[in-house]
């Protein structure tokens, strides 16, 4: 037994034994620190994954689905993000123009000349400083605004100057040689950086048609504008941008179906496709819906107002909400554009607010509707149209979104209707009904050689004659078998001369430039006609609407002539009396829309606008450059108004008085008067 006990001893302190004691203490230590974290977890929890995300940090978005969180706030997709490539981008180029009949000159020696040798060589014309000296060529300036989700191929306006050094006197009859027109960025110190290409112009020179002395008619014919004369050669693209504190390709892609759940396309396999796509894990590549192609500023504020985080129930609920908001006048556009985000489910709703007893909730209920592809509203968009002002540029622009025969017809009978005297009302009406069906019987066109489109539209309305030196190049004739009145001498441009005596029912119109036996031709007094036959014998669009303005001059049009009447965004609007619900309100003048935000179709290229132009990169220029009268500002105009309005006085001045602008008159040949 001694002898056990001895072996036993010694195995005691043998290491084998030590090690397994060791590893028997930790294993009960380490179970009762396990033991007593599930403890403390019963007062504390570590933070789980769901509480990291970025969007859980929002206050009003703390409570779970199932807590019904829109009973609070609902997030929407405009809380996340901001929106980019929805600015102009500036685009500049030296040009010769050609065909100036003696009024050109010989450009002095300059970094402008210069680039311009370089650009004949590059072309390969040869006796390049022979045809600089020509009286009949000179060097311009050509610049312009490159327009936001414009397509390769797509057209828009050029502005061409003749620079402040030069000794040419008269664009007039000018015709701009290809030029490409590349990104500037104006550097103080260190004048024009350019980049690439992005676009390409040329075409015939639209100037004022004013002939006097005076000083500042001087300057004007230094300077014109050609319709469609810039070629785009590349495409740009909306975006989304999120907010630095959410940035993550999770949250991107979260955003991107939730827009792509409301907007979307199938591709010609039949597959869908969603308009928003995720780039990285901070851009998100942004499509225009068809329906919205011609009013992007709208798309946009539906898309931000697309729920972000949003149960069945929850949406209910706040259906239900918003059809109290929008039967209120005072707040029915906001909730018809958050009925709009929501889609198909909000019809019920906003056609409860057709049958409301005031316009406004009437027309804001049409307007989310006609988007959406219903028709029910369009009896009350066109009586907004013909009625009210303030609304018709938005209603109108919702009419031309709807490919239905029946938005057809209430365009049509907004052209033809007899007791419609304003001219904004009939061209718009007409530029709607071209912008849904160019191909329309009642509007379709004539095509001039290429240079513009004549429209003889047989109206039963007064006889009116609109141009238009904005975008499109066209001569609408609204009236039947338009006759010019006798006598009458005009001329389409400096070779073309039209003459008729008093009491003859037909014309002459003779080029004595041309081949003798093409020299003069004998028509009938039908204004269609005799635009048909000068463009033929040479003319161009300017020298047409520069004819048409000297006949308006001498009492030789059977009606008036019209310039640019396009409708006006952000004018006031007199919400009736207890419209708001309260006895005491005697009816309150508010800012319908915003001068900003125009629905394409009616927009006009402001080149002198900075707040509209940005870099192509999104940043915004803030030096004043004095050659270019340019400057700009960040961010979107604050539009603030009195809140009683302003006077009667001046709101009929500024809405309501038909304002006609002939195209000899007007100081800037661009912009209708006030």
């Amino acid at each position: 037994m001694k002898t056990q006990t001895v072996i036993t001893d010694s195995n005691s302190d043998h290491p084998h034994c030590k090690s397994f004691q060791l590893r028997k203490w930790c294993t009960r230590t380490l179970l009762g620190l396990i033991f007593s974290l599930s403890c403390l977890s019963i007062h504390a929890e570590l933070p789980s994954l769901d509480d990291l995300n970025p969007f859980k940090k929002d206050k009003f978005d703390r409570l779970g689905d199932q807590d019904l969180d829109t009973t609070l706030h609902t997030p929407m997709v405009g809380d996340y993000t901001r929106i980019g490539g929805n600015t102009a981008v500036r685009v500049y180029g030296i040009g010769l123009v050609v065909g100036l009949k003696g009024t050109g000159d010989d450009p002095p020696i300059s970094t402008q000349r210069t680039h311009l040798k370089r650009e004949m060589a590059l072309k390969k014309v040869k006796d390049a400083n022979r045809i600089l000296r020509s009286p009949d060529t000179t060097l311009v300036e050509v610049k312009a605004f490159l327009p936001p989700l414009i397509q390769k191929g797509d057209l828009f306006d050029i502005e061409v100057h003749i620079p402040g050094n030069s000794e040419a006197t008269d664009l007039n009859g000018g015709r701009l040689l290809e030029t490409y027109l590349t990104e500037v960025m104006p550097t103080p110190g260190e004048g024009i950086k350019k980049g690439r290409a992005l676009a390409v112009a040329k075409g015939p020179i639209l100037v004022s048609g004013d002939s006097s002395g005076d000083e500042s008619r001087e300057k004007l014919r230094k300077r014109g504008k050609i319709l469609s004369g810039g070629l785009s050669l590349k495409e740009r693209e909306m975006k989304l941008y999120l907010n630095s504190d959410v940035r993550t390709v999770r949250n991107a892609k979260r955003i991107s179906d939730k827009i792509g759940n409301r907007f979307y396309h199938y591709d010609e396999y039949g597959i869908r496709e969603s308009m928003a796509e995720a780039k990285t894990d901070t851009e998100i590549d942004l499509k225009i819906m068809p329906q919205y192609e011609d009013n992007h500023a709208r798309y946009l504020n539906v898309v931000r107002r697309i729920a972000f985080r949003e149960t069945n129930v929850a949406q209910n609920i706040r259906i239900t909400r918003l059809k109290d908001k929008l039967l209120n006048p005072k707040s029915s556009e906001a909730a018809s554009l958050e009925l709009e985000a929501i889609g198909i489910q909000s019809i019920p709703t906003l056609q409860a607010g057709l049958k409301s007893e005031w316009l406004e909730v009437r027309f804001h209920s049409a307007l989310a509707l006609a988007y959406m592809g219903e028709t029910d509203g369009l009896d009350v968009l066109a009586e907004a149209a013909e009625k009210e002002h303030a609304f018709r540029i938005y209603a109108l622009a919702a009419m031309a979104s709807v490919e239905d025969v029946e938005s057809h017809m209430k365009l049509q009978t907004l052209i033809n209707k007899g007791d419609i005297t304003s001219a904004e009302t009939r061209y718009g009406s007409f530029r709607a009904l071209s912008t849904l069906d160019v191909t329309d019987p009642y509007i379709r066109g004539e095509d001039m050689k290429g240079q513009f489109s004549l429209h003889d539209v047989k109206t039963e309305a007064a006889p009116m004659i609109h141009l238009t030196t904005q975008k499109k190049a066209e001569i609408v004739l609204f009236g039947r078998d338009q006759q010019f009145t006798t006598p009458i001498v005009v001329r389409a441009g400096k070779d073309i001369l039209i003459k008729g005596e008093a009491g003859d029912k037909t014309i002459t119109i003779s080029n004595f430039h041309l081949p003798p036996k093409d020299q003069q031709q004998v028509v009938s007094t039908k204004i269609s006609e005799v635009i048909r036959t000068v463009v033929e014998m040479g003319a161009t669009y300017p020298d047409v609407a520069e004819m048409l303005s000297q006949a308006d001059a001498q009492k030789n049009l059977p009606g008036r002539l019209e310039v640019n009447a396009l409708p006006q965004a952000g004018q006031y609007y007199v919400r009736p009396q207890m419209a708001s619900g309260s006895p005491s309100d005697k009816g309150h003048k508010i800012r319908v829309g915003n001068s900003n935000n125009v629905p394409n179709i009616f927009s006009e290229q402001r080149n002198h606008d900075a707040r509209l132009t940005r870099s192509e990169d999104g940043a915004g220029y803030d030096e004043v450059i004095k050659d270019y009268k340019f400057q700009t500002a960040s961010g979107e105009e604050e539009v603030v108004a009195d809140e009683d309005g302003p006077s009667e006085e001046a709101l009929e001045k500024s809405n309501y008085v038909e304002r006609r602008t002939r195209f000899f008159d007007f100081k800037n040949p661009f912009k209708r008067e006030e």
